[in-house]
């Protein structure tokens, strides 16, 4: 099987990307070393902090982004740092070439139940002419990233990554602690019958939605005339791991609850990378009234909702929405 750094220098990445995704991966093998520990090594549970979301922090939490923090810090090739669990960037290396934002431990509340947890991760060039904590320096869109991927921590270690030449998976061989690519070039299939939503926010909805989830309810009695299956891991990246390997449909769409907040999913370090990973691989992503890449953020901690997955079926679930319109 073709090693990590092969398959980034095929795809034409270069040097010191390659050396800082290396360097970003050190990181997360630790964060997988923990996360396999469980309860073992006293990181289950909540501190008694919440972070710049409002939300209470896991220990495992915490320990993810430092450790992650300080292994780009102390790289050299990172300028800022963007994270769920900061409440600013975090400054670099001024010279530092590239800019990195990260979900440490997406889908936290997994881990006291032994389920899918992972980290996600983008990565954009630095503008040069801008100071290490600068926080507008982040307010790219997603266009402009040059990595994106996440590492899944399952059954097996697993990494779905993009530099911009499609999609690979690897499996974490712990034999020798490498990537290994285990599915290369991942294609979307743009036809599917499961989706993935959570269901109990449904009373929240707008129309447009609410319509489009009871027809793929009524199955074969409904307009859609196939039955549909729901799958719902509570962990963006489970969710979207699935989407890769088989298809489906992905909706955290938006939610009357909050005005102030269009979303429930972070546009830099969840919703960007997930849809630079998907578009890759023949899927689509999409907020309901625009391309996810395409959305110029205004801060770092911005929201957006997220239509994604195989391509026919989210122009299904837009086309309801232009209805409405």
């Amino acid at each position: 099987m073709k090693r990590l750094n092969s398959q980034l220098q095929q795809d034409g990445a270069p040097l010191e990307l390659i050396l800082l995704i290396r360097t970003l991966l050190a990181g997360c093998k630790e964060i997988s070393f923990r996360v396999s520990q469980g309860a073992l090594a006293g990181v289950l549970g909540s501190t008694l902090s919440e972070n710049v979301q409002g939300e209470t922090q896991k220990k495992l939490d915490v320990i993810s982004n430092q450790i992650l923090k300080d292994t780009l810090r102390d790289s050299g090739y990172v300028k800022a740092i963007s994270s769920e669990e900061e409440d600013t960037v975090v400054p670099c290396n001024p010279e530092g070439n590239y800019l990195v934002s990260f979900d440490p431990l997406d889908g936290s509340s997994n881990t006291e139940i032994n389920s899918l947890i992972g980290t996600i991760f983008s990565i954009a060039h630095a503008p040069q002419w801008m100071e290490a904590d600068d926080p507008s320096a982040f307010l790219q869109p997603g266009t402009q990233m040059v990595a994106a991927g996440y590492v899944l921590y399952g059954p097996s270690t697993m990494m779905a990554l993009t530099t911009g030449r499609g999609t690979h998976i690897y499996t974490l061989d712990k034999t020798h602690g490498g990537f290994l690519l285990t599915h290369p070039n991942v294609q979307v299939p743009e036809q599917t019958s499961e989706f993935s939503i959570n269901a109990s926010n449904q009373r929240h909805w707008e129309a447009p939605m609410k319509a489009y989830i009871a027809d793929l309810l009524a199955g074969t009695d409904g307009p859609r005339e196939k039955n549909f299956n729901m799958r719902w891991v509570a962990a963006m990246v489970g969710d979207i791991h699935r989407l890769l390997c088989r298809g489906g449909i992905f909706m955290y769409p938006y939610d009357n609850r909050n005005p102030s907040k269009a979303g429930k999913l972070r546009l830099l370090y969840e919703a960007n990378p997930m849809a630079f990973l998907m578009e890759q691989a023949g899927g689509m992503a999409d907020t309901g009234t625009g391309r996810i890449m395409e959305v110029m953020p205004t801060e770092i901690h911005q929201r957006v909702p997220v239509i994604l997955g195989s391509k026919e079926e989210v122009e299904t679930c837009l086309s309801y929405q232009n209805k409405a319109e």
